[in-house]
């Protein structure tokens, strides 16, 4: 154990304030007065990291106990967070211990099977067997422009504004009949809604307080939800130049996502649409009459490693059979390193070691960026980055580890 691995310790209680203040320091922010005072519902000190200078924090981690969404299935999940170095101790292999106190721990206490981040900066994590395993589509447009195709079914059912108290039991509901079906969505308890709704306004950015929709049925049946704000502006001539800030729109079929969608685009004195945490292939692109009105910048969403293959291979459907050999490199967890036969289908999998000559070879990284089914194995084979040793192995792969619905994760932490 190194003199880093040995100064690493979960932080207490009391100690709160100086592990916030040193966190949001280093994003170079100002913490919260509500989160630096006291951590949120949601935060889990036991599988907190600190390391300290003096009475100086100097590097903080975390990590929060979810549950996320994978192809067929709802699979535990390490959500690391918090993760700082201070300027005065980078270069020194903390952050490298934090990665592996935090990989091992989960290996040998068999916890989650998967981890999954939020990379500040893309290059940092790959080297710790991370990698993007989701996109968002940060959708923007000139809301004349985006109008709903006139053969949209919009339903018989009607949108109205509600309040937060009105709106959550229902969300809950409509969300708790969605999520499992989009890899990379993640379950939210009572404390996750509790975050989900704060609403503080040093967060709004200039924009109103959020608002509330919920979609009913004709018979009463709440079948969708969305939030948004709204930022006013006006132009020099006097005219609205306002924003719709979209941040949610979930429901259970087309009619009520269309619905809620009409009533977003035709918000009073907007004139401008911001989704900045959309789908890549949100329904809404095929909704509209104009989609190149509809401007979408492509960046990486949730990173994912893989903790143990073995038990995270087997944890996943498979739409397509797949009985291969994957030899895996997993330098900096040697536990995953060597042969792994993965057997799949629609109905379950199953992965055990194997001495039998492999079909693939590839790194922990790549398995990781294909196993929520959004990055073909075949894109990483033509950038060089897995290797085929079986004839047609890789296109056999590409197919069982895809997934008919597009990989997406609004859920930030």
């Amino acid at each position: 154990m190194t003199d880093v691995d040995a100064r690493l310790r979960p932080v207490t209680l009391d100690e709160w304030p100086a592990f916030a203040h040193a966190m949001h320091d280093a994003f170079a922010e100002e913490a919260p007065a509500s989160f630096a005072e006291r951590p949120s519902s949601v935060a889990e000190l036991d599988r907190s990291l600190s390391m300290w200078e003096g009475d100086r924090v100097v590097a903080t981690a975390g990590i929060y106990s979810r549950i996320l969404a994978v192809p067929g299935a709802l699979v535990p999940c390490a959500g690391v967070t918090w993760v700082t170095v201070a300027p005065t101790h980078r270069r020194r292999g903390v952050l490298t211990a934090i990665m592996r106190r935090q990989l091992t721990e989960l290996h040998e206490q068999q916890r989650e099977p998967v981890a999954g981040l939020w990379a500040a900066e893309y290059p940092i994590y790959g080297r710790f067997g991370y990698a993007p395993a989701t996109r968002e589509a940060r959708f923007s447009g000139r809301t004349e422009r985006l109008r709903l195709r006139p053969d949209a079914d919009l339903g018989t059912g009607r949108v109205e504004q509600v309040s937060a108290e009105e709106f959550r039991p229902a969300a809950v509901a409509v969300h708790g009949a969605v999520h499992r079906w989009v890899p990379g969505n993640m379950v939210r308890d009572d404390r996750w809604w509790d975050r989900q709704m704060r609403d503080d306004p040093s967060g709004r950015e200039g924009a109103s307080a959020r608002r509330y929709l919920l979609h009913r049925e004709a018979d009463g049946t709440v079948t969708g939800y969305a939030t948004f704000r709204v930022k006013g502006a006006w132009s020099d001539t006097g005219e609205p130049e306002g924003t719709v800030v979209v941040q949610e729109v979930r429901a259970t079929g087309t009619p009520a996502y269309a619905a809620l969608w009409q009533v977003l685009l035709s918000v009073d004195l907007v004139r401008t649409l911001k989704y900045p945490a959309a789908s890549p292939e949100d329904p809404l692109r095929w909704l509209v009459t104009d989609a190149r009105a509809l401007h979408s910048t492509p960046v990486d969403g949730l990173w994912v490693r893989l903790v143990d293959v073995d038990r995270a291979l087997a944890a996943r459907r498979y739409p397509a059979p797949i009985d291969l050999v994957l030899e895996v490199r997993d330098p900096f967890c040697p536990w995953n390193e060597g042969r792994w036969r993965l057997s799949g289908h629609p109905a379950g999998g199953y992965c055990a070691r194997t001495d039998r000559d492999p079909d693939i070879v590839l790194g922990i990284e790549e398995l990781s960026a294909a196993y929520l089914g959004g990055v073909p194995l075949a894109a990483l084979q033509a950038a060089g980055r897995v290797t085929e040793v079986s004839p047609g192995a890789v296109t056999l792969a590409s197919t069982a580890f895809s997934w008919p619905v597009t990989p997406w994760c609004p859920d930030s932490f």
